[in-house]
């Protein structure tokens, strides 16, 4: 436990695996931070390392983060400054050995420690439901109690595999303050924060819908997260760096890949309905009211699959007849191949960016996207590419494609499911080589008692619950005249926040924004899902998650926005009925 009388103050220098690789120096560099995290792991990622790891066993981890490590380990060392990361991806012993190794090819002597036990690939029995086959990967998600055993252990490094994202803020901040595993709202606290940090930029200002507020456009700086004893938190940014830290931006990342407001992790269940948001100063936003209660008797586990293999060709289809040239090519190329019936799934998308009279080139075309797979790599390689290109001087006028022709590529599929708690053994080694179990806390069920759920201060719970809607002429504009919204993946799921700036635009939103309206606005692709509806009007939020709009996840689905990023600006972009009260100013 370290100096519990101040908060401690952690910075994040890796939202994914690929980020920015500067910013580890950025944020050691920019300011005084006590901790340095860093997530690397999504579901793709783990995949990706599988893949890795098949062709040399000693990888498996994210490689960058050893650069990193490289640039400021002489640093952190002098200062003090913890490192903490996920970066150990399905190896975290092998990514432990080669920090050791850039600390002697330092000349420093660094104490590092990793956990592990999240991977299941060897023992499958457990899960639910029942795994067919044999994954490719197979990860429970960890807590944070692990990190806060081995920074107590001395550990300046800690690198572990699958835990949650947020647990990369839990654990250190519960090492700082000595806190136990039932302080629940103090735990929550730290999630809250943690989820807010563990996307790097997205806090500050980057993917921000309202981005006209984003006044410095310099890249933004990354997010440091300053928690106190009690849990609660100020999300902030070192000085001298771009972009914005505001309640808006941290509502954003708040809204991001959750879905109801019970927020179940291994440590906590987080309740999103208990926090309150205040604009403390510029660029400090403190999150404060967080409630949490036991976490569930389950954990989490991601799942990836071997799907099988695709390929995707595009044709370019230019000015007049555009439909009819796209079922010109379709029927043409099937013809050519045999028929869809040869392939597993054969998905054909026409997208339309032409014009009626354009006056460029470019302004008058669309886009005819081909997808095939099947477990045989011949069926889709360039026996199907090339039979694209058969159409080059005998099909449609004015036939291009955006790519030549290519080979076949593996793909993945992505299953969530849960293993009981008892059936996963959280270990953590440290500096020493001393193996030592992490205990699970203690379970219950996700409800606050019945006094709880009430918030204080001066954030929007208080005053947007009762707001009424205004009332008055409308006309039609885009819901994004008062609505933001941030959207992501959650597997084959995808979810939508959306927000509003003051109580009078939340009223009319959460009035406005039912289930089968939200539908209708998402249009054909969204026609025949299970949409579920979530209120956070602490937030001056509604959180929609939608149901298998990405299939089997990010790897299989052939959706040209296969991690649903641009989803929640499509939803802005669609017209509706808004009072003029609101569109004033």
């Amino acid at each position: 436990m370290s100096d519990a009388r101040r908060p401690v103050i952690i910075g994040n220098c890796s939202g994914f695996y690929g980020d920015r690789i500067g910013a580890a120096r950025e944020i050691v560099d920019g300011g005084p931070i006590d901790v340095m995290c860093g997530d690397y792991l999504a579901e793709l990622t783990m995949l990706i390392l599988a893949k890795a790891q098949a062709k040399d066993p000693s990888t498996g981890y994210a490689k960058t983060f050893l650069t990193q490590v490289e640039q400021v380990l002489g640093t952190c060392l002098e200062r003090g400054v913890k490192i903490v990361s996920n970066a150990g991806g399905l190896n975290p012993a092998g990514l432990a050995a080669a920090i050791r190794a850039v600390g002697e090819k330092l000349g420093l002597q660094v104490a590092v420690a990793h956990v592990e036990g999240d991977d299941l690939r060897g023992d499958l029995g457990a899960i639910l439901p029942p795994v067919a086959g044999k994954p490719v990967s197979a990860n429970a998600y960890l807590g944070g109690w692990g990190i806060a055993a081995a920074l107590g252990a001395g550990a300046d490094v800690v690198v572990t595999g699958r835990v949650t994202d947020a647990s990369l803020v839990v654990g250190p901040a519960a090492w700082w303050h000595g806190w136990g595993p039932t302080d629940w709202d103090e735990l929550a606290g730290a999630v809250v924060a943690g989820h807010v940090i563990e996307c790097g930029p997205q806090a500050t200002g980057g993917n921000y819908a309202f981005f006209s507020e984003v006044k410095d456009r310099r890249y933004p700086g990354f997010p440091i997260a300053e928690v106190a004893a009690d849990g609660s938190t100020v999300i902030t940014k070192h000085p001298d760096t771009g972009g914005l830290v505001s309640t808006g931006t941290v509502t954003a990342q708040l809204l991001y890949e959750i879905q109801g407001p019970a927020y179940l992790g291994p440590d906590v269940t987080t309740h999103f309905d208990s926090i309150v948001l205040e604009q403390e100063g510029e660029h400090r936003t403190r999150i404060s009211g967080v409630r949490g209660s036991a976490p569930p008797d389950t954990l989490k586990v991601a799942l990836n699959d071997n799907g099988g293999y695709r390929n995707s060709m595009t044709m370019v289809l230019t000015g007049l007849d555009i439909e009819e040239k796209a079922a010109f090519a379709e029927d043409m190329l099937f013809g050519i191949l045999g028929g869809r019936d040869r392939f597993a799934e054969a998905d054909v998308r026409l997208l339309r960016f032409d014009q009626p009279d354009a006056g460029a080139n470019e302004q008058a075309t669309a886009h005819l996207r081909v997808t095939v797979k099947d477990q045989d790599p011949r069926l889709v390689g360039r026996v199907f590419s090339n039979a694209t290109m058969e159409l080059a001087l005998a099909g449609y006028p004015g036939f291009h494609t955006t790519t030549p022709p290519s080979a076949e590529s593996a793909f993945g599929i992505y299953r969530p499911a849960a293993v009981p708690r008892t059936a996963v053994t959280q270990t953590v080694v440290l500096p020493d080589g001393t193996r030592q179990v992490v205990a699970d806390p203690p379970t219950g069920p996700a409800d606050l008692p019945a006094t709880a759920g009430t918030t204080t201060g001066s954030g929007p719970a208080a005053t947007a619950a009762g707001a009424a809607a205004p009332a008055g002429p409308t006309r039609r504009a885009p819901l994004g005249a008062v609505c933001a919204a941030r959207s992501g993946d959650k597997g084959g799921n995808a979810n939508i926040g959306v927000w509003t700036r003051d109580d009078a635009g939340y009223a009319w939103m959460a009035a406005t924004l039912d289930i089968e309206t939200v539908r209708g606005l998402l249009g054909p692709e969204a026609a025949d899902l299970e949409i579920e509806r979530f209120d956070l009007p602490n937030l001056r939020a509604v959180n929609f998650v939608v149901h298998g709009l990405l299939g089997e996840g990010v790897a299989s689905t052939t959706r040209p926005d296969p991690q649903a990023k641009g989803l929640g600006e499509y939803l802005r972009s669609r017209l509706v009925d808004v009072p003029e009260e609101l569109l004033q100013g």
